[in-house]
């Protein structure tokens, strides 16, 4: 009862439920993504068991902090870089977020027509396989971000009540999220790509943390609010003349 009487514990459980929210603003782009390429009756169960998955993962990652603690204890050195385990997970994890985000901004620019054209031959032949596949990528990327959100956690909070509190708020504040940001990623194209392009960002800077080169996520997120501006501006043009030629 202390605890829910202490100003100081309801003041550290939004400051991080708040930052858990920011931080897992790429997951939910992520997820959305991969989710877009799923049937649309199964889209809100893979959302649902991808931001659960994190969820979980966040949570078992906090009930191990003496271990997540000891990844940051250097394995090896390179050309006198020293690479803990938090540092490989990061490098894989950023690599992977590189490659499928680049291979997804080539599906959608360059390879639209035929994928469009065998859409429905992929369902038919892999629709479990391609249900499964989606929620382990999601599953790979989630322990990554999980990684980062639970040690910004350890340094925000001392209870570990408080940071399980957190990571479940805002969980569940991103499962009311996923499914209008991802449709409305899903019907704007070009809004699709930019959140690719976000995601690549993201992997180049998971790769930079790897080698201890530290760049503020506020900047990637200052540029990718900037250039959502900007897209906005465009839809809402193209409306406006598409409205034009209707009337």
């Amino acid at each position: 009862m202390e605890l829910l009487t202490d100003p100081n514990i309801w003041i550290a459980f939004f400051m991080l439920a708040a930052l858990e929210i920011v931080l897992g603003i790429d997951n939910i782009i992520f997820i959305s993504i991969l989710v877009g390429r799923l049937p649309p009756e199964k889209r809100d169960l893979a959302r649902r068991l991808g931001l659960g998955f994190a969820m979980v993962s966040r949570i078992a990652l906090l009930f191990s902090l003496a271990w997540v603690m000891t990844l940051t204890s250097p394995i090896f050195t390179v050309a006198a870089q020293a690479i803990s385990g938090r540092d490989l997970i990061l490098l894989g994890g950023g690599l992977f977020l590189l490659y499928k985000a680049s291979h997804e901004i080539f599906l959608e620019v360059e390879a639209h027509e035929a994928k469009e054209v065998s859409a429905g031959v992929d369902h038919v032949k892999t629709g479990a396989s391609m249900f499964w596949g989606t929620i382990v990528q999601i599953g790979i990327v989630d322990i990554v971000f999980s990684l980062d959100s639970v040690i910004t956690a350890v340094g925000m909070v001392d209870q570990i009540g408080v940071m399980v509190a957190a990571v479940i708020a805002s969980v569940a504040v991103m499962m009311f999220a996923a499914k209008p940001i991802g449709e409305f990623v899903d019907k704007h194209p070009s809004i699709k790509v930019l959140a690719l392009a976000f995601l690549t960002m993201v992997g180049t800077l998971l790769v930079a943390e790897a080698f201890d080169i530290h760049v503020p996520k506020a900047y990637v997120y200052t540029a990718m609010l900037f250039s959502l501006g900007v897209e906005a501006l465009n839809i809402r043009a193209r409306s406006k003349r598409l409205a034009a030629r209707t009337s």
